[in-house]
């Protein structure tokens, strides 16, 4: 028996990279794995035997850290979000969704602002002073660097990401593909262009699969042009909110939502200054969503 991790999954194959030998076996999974309801996915520490590295079969799968939905990976440590400043057009509130996201399941978020050559000089600073700087105070990590990218971005993002399992994601369109092949060009990754009638990119990544880069198992993934991962109820999405989630111990009522209480730490850090309006109109919106999200049922008998 062997251990190692799922470093690719596609038509029922998992492409297993061995935990002592880093060699990939290709796998596929037991008959009984169906009728347990197991999925395995890209990030899953296995069992398998394999006589050769093309015919072997999945013996375990063992229990996760995380998992996300979008892009679906298992154990992730840190995900690069990639967000372009401009072209697609930057969305605190996708950004936001994506944060929730990778709160809930204990995920460090990396910031990532690609396409910043887009923005002259006056831009830059006001994007810099009003959005870097409000996710930053957050305690977010964010890197905003023009050009987007250069040797002190890599050093930077390489020494962070180290023996870890990473995952690059974002928008389609954001240039997560170039950031892989910048991190790495040996790699040739496929780029898009973005189109400019929809403001959305074509979809260049079609599958989910690790890249070993210096001692980094990056996982990269396909864009999205919207992203739907409120799970939570309305009680824990505060929760996912760093900013919120320190101040609730000043709020005069345990379990304060944050919306029409009173003496209410988080509504008065917002017209304080202290919390980013875009984030506080966000939550109120991601609460109302999840408010009037329908119940959903287990159809399987």
């Amino acid at each position: 028996m062997k251990k190692g991790i799922i470093q690719q999954s596609l038509s029922g194959f998992y492409d297993v990279l061995d935990d002592t030998e880093h060699t990939i076996y290709r796998t596929r999974a037991r008959g009984n794995f169906r009728a347990k309801k197991i999925k395995p996915m890209v990030g899953d520490h296995v069992d398998f035997q394999s006589d050769n590295q093309r015919e072997g079969y999945l013996l375990k799968v063992h229990e996760r850290e995380n998992q996300l939905v979008r892009p679906p990976i298992a154990n992730v440590d840190i995900a690069v979000v990639v967000t372009a400043v401009k072209e697609p057009e930057f969305s605190s509130n996708l950004l936001d969704r994506q944060l929730v996201a990778l709160e809930a399941q204990n995920v460090t978020p990396i910031i990532y602002f690609s396409k910043t050559d887009l923005l002259d000089p006056s831009a830059a600073s006001t994007f810099n002073e009003t959005i870097v700087t409000g996710y930053r105070t957050i305690g977010y990590h964010v890197i905003f660097h023009q050009p987007a990218f250069n040797e002190q971005v890599k050093t930077e993002l390489l020494s962070l990401l180290t023996g870890k399992i990473s995952v690059v994601m974002g928008q389609t369109g954001a240039g997560k593909s170039t950031l892989l092949n910048q991190l790495s060009p040996e790699l040739q990754l496929a780029t898009g262009e973005i189109s400019q009638a929809l403001q959305r990119g074509k979809h260049t990544t079609r599958k989910v699969s690790l890249l070993n880069i210096n001692g980094s198992l990056i996982a990269d993934t396909p864009g999205f042009s919207s992203y739907e991962a409120f799970e939570m109820t309305i009680n824990e999405l505060p929760q996912y909110f760093p900013e919120m989630l320190q101040l609730s111990a000043e709020c005069r009522f345990r379990g304060c939502l944050h919306i029409k209480e009173p003496s209410c730490a988080v509504k008065k850090a917002v017209t304080d200054g202290r919390i980013m309006n875009s984030r506080y109109e966000n939550y109120l919106m991601f609460h109302d969503l999840i408010a009037n999200q329908k119940p959903k049922y287990n159809k399987e008998k």
